[in-house]
């Protein structure tokens, strides 16, 4: 059966060289309205807030963005906050938190509403035992940030990047001369302890991609009828039962509950990190 390593941590060295990059590509340390409007020593004190109902995720961001602050963070990642809760406190110089406020508050809503979308979904598979996984449908730059929301939100990672085990698609078949010579290509080629995906739109493909060996099946825009037709295909097979089953391709939330019942080992959803609304989180002075 496939696995894929989780993202269940953020290494503190990545989360200090990707916001290091944040803050100088808004220019931090250049905020001529900050600058011009609040006085060098001028201290503050400012809340941040949450407004909707949301998972969050964001505690090492705000300590690491705000550390020449004294910072106070009430809440863990993957905690569910309600309307209203108080996330965390700055204690500081004024300029320093203005000038650092937007790039904080851009990548908490991101990776909080990551985590959100993912719950929502995970919330219908679960009891199914099927996983919810993400893709490579993410933001360029903040892979690790977004796949580690998905994590926090209860789903769970697909393959982190194309050197991640093998996932042929439609493209390579055809770009290999067909099937048969794709999947000789890769296990000629592959380390022994690669795993190998492949996507299927055909039931005929099923059976000859099992002869020449695979570990796992993606089940690329199929509907829900279809799937249970190559699940129940795939399991009467030798070997069968240890293949790792995934469907794909559209399945939005409304849809769900159809795919869940199939049989399949987990759902991916790129809109998970592609198409997500941003959690509604703000940051207000006290004084």
């Amino acid at each position: 059966m496939i696995i894929y390593k989780q993202i269940k941590e953020l290494p503190q060295d990545y989360i200090d060289k990707k916001i290091e990059e944040y803050l100088a590509e808004d220019a931090a340390n250049h905020d001529y309205t900050t600058i011009f409007t609040v006085p060098d020593a001028m201290k503050s004190v400012a809340t941040i807030e949450t407004e909707g109902e949301i998972v969050f995720v964001g505690e090492q961001i705000i300590r690491t963005i705000f550390k020449e602050s004294s910072v106070e963070v009430y809440v863990k990642d993957g905690d569910f906050l309600k309307p209203g809760a108080v996330i965390a406190k700055i204690d500081g110089n004024s300029a320093y938190i203005l000038s650092r406020e937007r790039v904080m508050l851009n990548i908490i809503q991101r990776l909080s509403g990551i985590a959100t979308i993912t719950k929502k979904y995970v919330d219908v598979a679960k009891p199914f035992g099927v996983k919810i996984l993400d893709t490579r449908k993410t933001t360029p730059g903040m892979r690790l940030f977004e796949k580690y929301s998905v994590y926090v939100g209860g789903g769970s990672n697909h393959r982190f990047s194309l050197e991640t085990d093998i996932l042929i698609k439609d493209n390579h078949i055809a770009a290999a001369g067909g099937l048969q010579n794709a999947l000789k290509n890769v296990n000629a080629h592959k380390k022994q302890d690669m795993k190998v995906e492949l996507e299927v739109v055909s039931l005929e493909q099923i059976p000859q991609a099992m002869e020449l060996g695979v570990d796992g099946f993606l089940l690329d825009n199929m509907s829900p009828e279809k799937i249970v037709e190559c699940v129940k295909l795939i399991r009467s097979l030798e070997n069968g039962k240890d293949i790792f089953v995934e469907a794909s391709g559209g399945i939005t939330f409304a849809k769900l509950e159809k795919y869940v019942t199939t049989g399949v080992n987990g759902i991916s959803i790129g809109a998970l990190t592609h198409h997500i609304e941003s959690a509604d989180i703000h940051l207000v002075f006290d004084y």
